[in-house]
C-alpha cells in the first residue's frame, strides 16, 4: 500500500546507556563478530521473485518458490508451515501465511523477521534487470513488484545464509504474510501462537533502511450508499431524487466545512477522503442510486471518530434537503469498518532498540519515523507483536516507474543478518 510518511525525531534516550534497555534484552554483537551478508545471492533471490506474478490473492507460486530457496538450503520440511489467514480474506486466496520457525542454536528471546509476498497488478508481467545501481522492469508498462519482493528477498537471502553456513542465531520466525496490498490481511490474521509467540519483530518493506517506522495510523473504511426516486429528467424531474445530488451536496458540505482531505480541528489531525462514485446509468433519467466508498485516518482513535462521523453526518443531512415535488427524500446507509488501528511503539521497547542499534553497526544513522499509511506492523502490533519497518530499497511503488535501489537493499540485507543473529 502506498505510504506517506512524517519524520518524527526519537524521544530522548542516551545511546550509550544499557539501561535504558528493558531488562532482558540482549544488546546486539557488534558488527566484527557478524559474517558479512551473501549480497551475492540476495541479489540472485530478488531477481528471482521479482519475476513472478503474485498480485493479492494469488501468492502461491511466490510461497513455493521461496519454500524451493529454504529446502535448498537444508530447511528441515517440519520447520515450514502454512495457516489458514486465506479462507478469512474478503479476496479469495490460494495459499495462507508462509511461517518458517527455526530453532535457537544461541539463548534469548524468539526473533521474527517478515515481508509480504503480494504486488499491485500493475506489476504483472514485470521483466526484471540490472541497470547500473538500481533494479527496474524491461517492460515500461510495468511496475516492478519491489513492494515487497525486494522485503521478502531480504528476508529469505537472511535465511539461506543462516541455513547453508549454519550460523548461530537465536530462535527465528520468517513470516511471509499474504494480502497486504488489499488490507493487511495476512497480518491481520496470523495468529501470535502460530509465530512461536516472538518478543521481537522486523518487517521490511519501504525505502531507506535507515528509516525506522514505530508507529502509524489508524484506517477506517466506509461504503455508502445512497437510495434516490428515478424519474425521467426531460419529462418529470421533479417526480425524482437525485442521488447524485445528494452525494454531491454532502461533498461539498464536507469540503466547506474542513472535514474533507487534510483535517485539523483543535490542535488534531487526520485526514479523510471520497475516492470512490458509481452513479446513474443515463442523462435522461434522475439517477435512482449512488455507491461511494471514503475513509477516515488520524493517529488519534477519539479523533478520527470524529471525522467518520462528519462524513455520516454530511450524508445523512444532504438526503433530508433534496426532496421530489411531493416531498419525498432520499436514503443514506452508511457500513463502515475498522480496517487497521493506530500504534507507536516505544522508544524503549527491545524490537527499536535492536534495530537502531544494527543500522548505526553498518555505519549508518537510524531515525524514526512515523506513517500516515497502514503498514502489516498495525495488525502484528493489535495481535501482540510488536513490529517495527525497516525500507529495502523501494522506489516509485505502484507505478510503472518503480526501481529498486540496490545499495539500500544490499544495506537492508546486512541490517537483517545481524537482527537473526542476535
Amino acid at each position: 500500500m502506498a505510504r506517506v510518511s512524517a519524520t518524527r525525531p526519537p524521544k530522548s534516550r542516551p545511546a550509550d546507556r544499557a539501561g535504558s534497555v528493558r531488562a532482558g534484552t540482549p544488546r546486539p554483537h557488534p558488527a566484527a563478530a557478524a559474517p558479512a551478508a551473501d549480497l551475492a545471492t540476495a541479489r540472485k533471490i530478488v531477481l528471482d521473485l521479482l519475476a513472478i506474478p503474485g498480485v493479492s490473492g494469488d501468492e502461491k507460486a511466490v510461497a513455493e518458490r521461496i519454500v524451493k530457496w529454504l529446502r535448498d538450503a537444508g530447511c528441515p520440511p517440519a520447520a515450514i508451515a502454512f495457516d489458514k489467514a486465506h479462507t478469512k480474506t474478503p479476496v479469495k486466496g490460494n495459499v495462507g501465511n508462509l511461517i518458517v520457525q527455526l530453532p535457537g542454536m544461541l539463548p534469548g528471546p524468539r526473533r521474527l523477521l517478515m515481508a509480504h509476498m503480494d504486488t499491485v497488478p500493475v506489476c504483472v508481467g514485470a521483466k526484471p534487470v540490472v541497470a547500473g545501481k538500481v533494479v527496474k522492469s524491461a517492460d515500461p508498462k510495468t511496475g516492478l513488484g519491489g513492494d515487497d519482493r525486494a522485503g521478502v528477498a531480504v528476508v529469505l537471502a537472511t535465511a539461506v545464509q543462516i541455513l547453508k553456513s549454519k550460523l548461530p542465531h537465536p530462535p527465528l520466525t520468517l513470516l511471509f504474510a499474504i494480502q497486504e496490498e488489499v488490507g493487511l490481511y495476512g497480518a491481520r490474521f496470523v495468529k501470535a501462537a502460530d509465530l512461536g509467540r516472538p518478543k521481537l519483530a522486523f518487517n521490511f518493506d519501504g525505502g531507506a533502511v535507515e528509516k525506522i517506522t514505530v508507529g502509524a495510523t489508524g484506517g477506517y473504511r466506509m461504503d455508502i450508499a445512497i437510495e434516490g426516486i428515478p424519474s425521467h429528467a426531460g419529462v418529470a424531474p421533479e417526480k425524482g431524487v437525485s442521488a447524485i445530488a445528494i452525494a454531491s451536496l454532502a461533498i461539498a458540505d464536507l469540503v466547506a466545512g474542513g472535514w474533507h482531505g487534510l483535517v485539523e480541528k483543535g490542535g488534531k489531525r487526520g485526514t479523510s477522503n471520497v475516492g470512490v462514485i458509481h452513479a446513474g446509468a443515463a442523462t435522461n433519467v434522475v439517477a435512482e442510486s449512488a455507491m461511494l466508498r471514503a475513509e477516515a485516518r488520524g493517529h488519534d482513535p477519539a479523533f478520527r471518530g470524529r471525522i467518520v462521523a462528519a462524513i455520516e453526518k454530511a450524508f445523512t443531512d444532504a438526503a433530508k434537503k433534496v426532496k421530489s415535488a411531493d416531498g419525498r427524500a432520499g436514503k443514506v446507509t452508511v457500513d463502515g469498518r475498522l480496517d487497521y488501528e493506530a500504534f507507536r511503539l516505544d522508544d524503549d521497547e527491545p524490537c527499536v532498540v535492536a534495530a537502531r542499534d544494527a543500522v548505526a553497526a553498518i555505519g549508518l544513522t537510524p531515525r524514526l519515523d512515523i506513517s500516515n499509511g497502514g503498514l502489516d506492523a498495525n495488525w502484528m502490533a493489535a495481535n501482540g507483536v510488536p513490529t517495527v519497518t525497516l525500507g529495502c530499497g523501494q522506489m516509485d511503488i505502484h507505478t510503472t516507474d518503480e526501481k529498486l535501489d540496490l545499495a539500500a537493499f544490499e544495506n537492508a540485507c546486512r541490517v537483517a543478518l545481524l537482527l537473526a543473529m542476535g
